[in-house]
């Protein structure tokens, strides 16, 4: 049979000719086969899997109720376009509320279909070919993926241990400082678990302002903060002016699968959100936007129960992994660990975070995301399920202990 004539047809910013064609396996596929593979050479056994980066419980009882009271009421049947008005007013009174910042919920705020597709969305508003994206790395790639279909390119900054996870904005030259049109920062951070400290977000303002440059910041775990009163980068002076910042109902909330976020701050870059998102949907459905108010006018409960559970599975597995001689410490906020890989278990020999990522769930069961982009680190998440509340979540962090126990770390 002749090759198909779309396969000619392709963009070049999916590959062209090519798409479909390449045959890399990328690290989320190479765990999937893992632990297929594993699984099948052990067939009764459990995989502890703490790779996945997303709530393991689902919304809470009145969240839900709420859904199904409001997913049959005939005014709720139609396009939410840009948002309804009650979810814009409730996530106003939710910012002043946890992060003391005022907005104006009717020009500085729309809502959108989860962060993921607000910042798919953003490098539209702002990037034309020979543009800039700033963005940190290890970290999540959508802006920067969306930047280079645009024509764009991305100037990636490493996250290093040795400057707390926070990317040196001066390391940037001149030439790349005037084409960047955007800065992505993303913190508490996935998948450092750093938290941001004023002083920087400070520093990150005054850089913004100085070169003209927007701050799109990722704030989807904010909310999972352990220490002090969590931190919005808006709730800093001036910083309206050259700031966005993306907030989600998944991670705080334990809402991931409904995909609702919003987009607030700037007025003119959310109403230049809001131009290209009338573009591209027709909004999240309105049952959906009201269930979340009820979890937003309850938000202190709830995030604060997420909060606790994550913060006490964090620092017993940071127990467990630096009783074993891994330099790991809880963190400040996220519910994720991240640490440095160590250079041999035994006889096995580790060249990079993928093979140890690799050699955990082979040997030893455990799923974790390795990544190689600013060192060898992988990122344990403390998301891994355990149905059976304190009782099964403490029977998987003990056989999570006992897995470890024995492997002869060299680092």
């Amino acid at each position: 049979m002749s090759e198909s004539f779309l396969q000619r047809n392709f963009a070049k910013r999916i590959g062209g000719p090519m798409f479909g064609k390449d045959s890399t396996i990328y690290k989320f596929e190479k765990i999937k086969r893992a632990k297929r593979a594993a699984l099948a050479a052990n067939p009764s056994a459990e995989i502890i899997d703490m790779g996945v980066g997303e709530p393991d419980e689902g919304a809470l009882p009145e969240v839900v109720t709420a859904l199904s009271q409001e997913a049959g009421k005939w005014e709720n049947r139609t396009y939410a376009d840009n948002g309804i008005e009650l979810f814009k007013t409730a996530v106003a009174e939710y910012m002043k509320d946890l992060y003391g910042v005022e907005l104006d919920p009717s020009t500085e705020i729309c809502h959108s279909i989860g962060s993921k597709s607000a910042l798919s969305l953003l490098p539209a508003c702002f990037i034309d070919p020979g543009d800039i994206s700033i963005l940190t790395v290890p970290g999540y790639p959508v802006m920067g993926t969306w930047t280079k279909y645009f024509q764009g390119s991305v100037v990636s900054l490493p996250l290093l241990e040795g400057n707390s996870f926070l990317p040196d904005l001066e390391s940037l030259d001149q030439e790349q400082k005037l084409k960047a049109k955007l800065l992505y920062l993303n913190y508490p951070n996935n998948p450092t678990g750093a938290s941001p400290t004023q002083e920087f977000f400070h520093k990150a303002v005054e850089f913004a302002r100085e070169n003209e440059i927007l701050i799109v910041s990722d704030a989807a775990y904010a909310p999972l903060n352990f220490s002090g009163k969590p931190l919005s980068i808006l709730s800093l002076p001036g910083a309206k002016d050259v700031a966005v910042e993306l907030h989600s109902m998944s991670k705080g909330f334990n809402m991931t699968g409904w995909r609702l976020g919003w987009v607030c701050g700037n007025e003119l870059a959310v109403k230049a959100f809001a131009s290209v998102k009338d573009n591209a949907d027709s909004g999240q459905f309105a049952a959906i936007q009201k269930a979340a108010i009820q979890a937003l006018g309850n938000h202190r409960a709830i995030t604060s129960a997420i909060c606790e559970k994550y913060e006490r599975r964090l620092s017993r597995m940071a127990e467990t992994l630096s009783g074993i001689g891994f330099p790991a410490r809880k963190p400040e906020g996220s519910f994720y660990l991240y640490v440095r890989i160590p250079v041999a278990a035994g006889d096995a020999k580790f060249a990079n975070a993928e093979d140890f990522s690799q050699w955990l769930i082979r040997e030893k069961l455990i799923s974790t995301v390795p990544w190689d982009d600013a060192g060898s680190y992988v990122r344990f998440s403390a998301t891994f399920v355990a149905r059976g509340g304190i009782e099964e979540e403490e029977r998987v962090l003990k056989e999570f202990a006992s897995r470890l126990a024995d492997a002869k770390f060299t680092f």
